[in-house]
């Protein structure tokens, strides 16, 4: 999955920020994804590096500057030197300098004699060999250990995105990553496990993905929970939940994600990225005995059209995909957990005695006559994405269920 030179545990702070802000602009300016490389010994890095940026200045302007200077054509083999007190970070410039820069990170680890202190390094291949509708785009995809999210992170691999795999499931994530690094190349996608509703997590999944690979253009807000129940009874911390989950995450995940979508833009201006939440029709209509659900749902929404205000002027689209009944999904078919099985309980079916009058009852609601499929969902998420011209909307993947008005 990736080519690991030696992992640092306890990474320099001052360090790790400074890059976090700097790789995305330096992606944005050279068309590349920088692989970084981390020494604690300045006088072990071999002479090759062309560009130093200070850490005390990495406004966009510094970096434009610098970049101009350096004066590179597309078929440059340049690096740029970050130093940061005793710290020292290494990262190409340019789509073709991987396998260069991935030697002088060899370098550095065989010269420093023994000294361990290096980041993960991840290669990347050319962009420019990337295939079709999404080559080279970094997207985030939250809750993709399974289900929709592990459908979409897929579906966007496949089309030529690294992905950053982000579940609470730490294993789930982990094989869902190795899954595509096996089916689409070794530089696919990475884990990180990520409680979407912690603060401190969140940040540490975007930084991740910065670090991993040089940037990011897209988040989708996939990851969601359902509680359902009447109003007698549904508890208190059941109600919270949903609400951590399905609306306060999605502020969190946003917060962090545009800081590097920000920088790219501030030194491109040319550049957009995209904000993906993937909320349901529920958050189109009220829902019967799943108002915890459709209250976030529909508070997702309103999130969704204020942060497309606020967000336009950086270039940073923000939509929803408001997806159908999952019929097929874990979050519908769970055996315990299911919706099948909470609504059954629940007695939100009149008449049903079965998990298969359930499903029947939610099937023919539906003029298309069938649930929504992962394809349904991507399809969207591909139009946002490719669409230039179009924020701040809930798009409806609901067979005719639901219409807008």
């Amino acid at each position: 999955m990736k080519e690991q030179l030696i992992t640092l545990i306890e990474q320099p702070e001052e360090l790790r920020s400074s890059l976090t802000t700097l790789l995305p602009m330096l992606r944005a300016i050279s068309g590349g994804y920088p692989a970084v490389f981390i020494s604690e010994k300045n006088n072990t890095l071999p002479s090759l590096v062309n560009m130093v940026f200070e850490s005390g200045d990495i406004s966009p302007d510094a970096v434009k500057n610098a970049y101009a200077k350096a004066d590179l054509d597309d078929a440059a083999h340049a690096s740029a030197l970050l130093i940061c007190g005793d710290s020292t970070a290494l990262i190409s410039l340019s789509p073709i300098c991987y396998c260069d820069a991935v030697k002088c990170g060899k370098a550095i680890l065989a010269a420093a004699d023994g000294d361990k202190s290096l980041l993960d390094t991840y290669t990347v291949p050319n962009v420019c060999n990337a295939p079709k509708r999404l080559k080279g785009k970094v997207a985030i995809v939250t809750g993709a250990a399974q289900g929709f999210g592990a459908g979409i992170a897929d579906s966007m691999a496949a089309e030529g995105a690294h992905i950053v795999i982000a579940d609470l499931n730490a294993e789930g994530a982990k094989a869902a990553a190795e899954s595509l690094c096996e089916k689409y190349g070794p530089h696919a996608a990475v884990s990180v496990t990520a409680n979407v509703s912690d603060e401190d997590s969140v940040k540490a999944m975007v930084d991740a993905a910065v670090l991993a690979f040089g940037g990011l253009d897209i988040l989708v807000n996939n990851a969601g929970i359902v509680r359902a129940g009447s109003l007698a009874e549904m508890q208190k911390k059941d109600f919270e939940l949903v609400a951590a989950v399905n609306y306060t995450a999605y502020f969190l995940c946003t917060k962090y994600s545009v800081i590097p979508m920000k920088a790219a833009r501030a030194v491109c201006p040319d550049l957009t990225a995209d904000i993906i939440e993937i909320n349901s029709k529920s958050g189109l209509a009220g829902s019967n005995k799943n108002f915890a659900y459709a209250g976030s749902k529909f508070g997702g929404i309103g999130l969704t059209q204020s942060f497309a205000l606020e967000l336009a002027e950086y270039g940073i689209k923000v939509n929803a995909v408001c997806p159908g009944n999952f019929l097929d999904g874990p979050l519908w078919s769970d055996p315990e957990k299911g919706l099948f099985v909470q609504y059954l309980n629940a007695g939100k079916v009149p008449g049903a005695k079965t998990i298969d009058d359930v499903r029947k009852f939610y099937e023919s609601k539906v003029p298309l006559g069938r649930g929504c499929r992962t394809e349904d969902v991507v399809r969207a998420i591909f139009y946002i994405v490719e669409q230039q011209y179009e924020t701040g909307q809930a798009i409806p993947v609901t067979g005719g269920q639901e219409m807008l008005k």
